[in-house]
């Protein structure tokens, strides 16, 4: 199926390669951005963070990254300065984050970036941690 699909992935992470492969059982192959080498521009991180629903601390990542030692915790920080931080340590972006035409999700759990594919999955589906998302017929299991 061909649909404008953007994944900001980063490989190490089980939550964005299980992501990564729902987009693909679903038959789309994605524009796959490794956003720790490739991060995007403030006013994409802007816009995905704000399609998503999410507020700016919603998007940023805590764990494995320097969060603490920059301070980031502190509430005074106003937006401006924790995207300033997220654009100059993109670890601290959270991911993944997955741009289609039906809208923008951070895909924490994984399973959440069906809600902006189309209903086109080939099949089954497990996680990597074993657990199963899609049924024989390509459905949700709840």
């Amino acid at each position: 199926m061909t649909m404008d699909v953007k994944i900001y992935h980063n490989p190490a992470c089980g939550t964005s390669r299980n992501t990564l492969a729902m987009i693909r059982n679903a038959g789309i192959e994605p524009n796959v951005i490794e956003y720790l080498t490739t991060p995007p521009s403030r006013d994409e991180l802007v816009r995905m963070i704000a399609d998503a629903g999410l507020t700016v601390r919603k998007a940023i990542r805590e764990k494995g990254t320097p969060y603490e030692e920059l301070g980031l915790d502190d509430p005074a920080l106003t937006d401006d300065q924790l995207l300033d931080a997220m654009l100059e340590h993109p670890i601290l972006i959270n991911r993944p984050f997955v741009v289609t035409p039906l809208g923008t999700r951070l895909s924490r759990p994984s399973e959440l970036v069906l809600e902006i594919l189309p209903d086109t999955h080939k099949g089954p589906f497990t996680k990597e941690d074993g657990e199963k998302v899609l049924n024989d017929e390509g459905e949700r299991i709840v």
